[in-house]
């Protein structure tokens, strides 16, 4: 028989951590802070609950790590996808399929973010904003460049049609969350059936 910590002596630090977070992201994006528990994501882990205690500190610490992972993926994402030639609709549109792309087969990151059950101060609020800061530069630059192709710089414009823009791309990845059978390639032809419906009720 096995023990369920079996393995956990000669396993390097790094892999150790990252099985840790990959098996607590899911975890937390999937039923939430409050419901999830460093037992549970121990015992998935095969590994005991002192030695996460011993890697992360705490259920917060631990927590505020996916962030910080997940953080990082989506932001440089987007970065990446600024960094290049596209403006407007087209550079909205590929930061939605890289997106798509980056969290296909972790869909759960996204809500990391999101959680009404997580602590709402200290550390992790603290991540929260940060990302949530770092994103929302990035959707005001291509909403700005946006604006300015159609002739409109002002900035309460702009502001307002970031709130807009984040707004969109929360409700689409929830509903993508919702609706795990469509693959990245399928939501982005959703999304450019959506966005063609849309334009053609505006022009008509």
């Amino acid at each position: 028989m096995v023990r369920p910590n079996a393995g956990t002596k000669g396993v390097p630090r790094l892999d150790r951590e990252t099985q840790i977070l990959d098996i607590a992201s899911e975890q937390f994006g999937t039923h939430g802070y409050a419901a999830t528990s460093v037992a549970a994501i121990a015992g998935l882990a095969g590994i005991s609950k002192p030695l996460i205690y011993n890697y992360f500190g705490s259920k917060e610490g631990l927590y505020e790590a996916c962030l910080d992972r997940g953080g990082s993926l989506v932001a440089d994402e987007i970065e990446r996808i600024a960094r290049g030639d596209t403006v407007g609709i087209e550079r909205g549109m590929q930061t939605l399929g890289g997106m798509f792309a980056l969290l296909e087969r972790q869909r759960y990151l996204w809500r990391l973010f999101f959680d009404v059950t997580a602590p709402s101060t200290g550390p992790i609020a603290d991540s929260v904003t940060l990302y949530a800061d770092r994103i929302g530069k990035l959707a005001e630059e291509g909403v700005a460049e946006l604006m300015s192709l159609a002739g409109n710089d002002d900035e309460l414009d702009v502001s307002a049609m970031t709130a807009v823009w984040l707004g969109i791309v929360d409700s689409l990845m929830n509903w993508w969350v919702d609706h795990p059978d469509d693959t990245a390639e399928q939501m982005m032809q959703r999304c450019l059936r959506l966005l063609r419906a849309l334009l053609g009720a505006v022009e008509q």
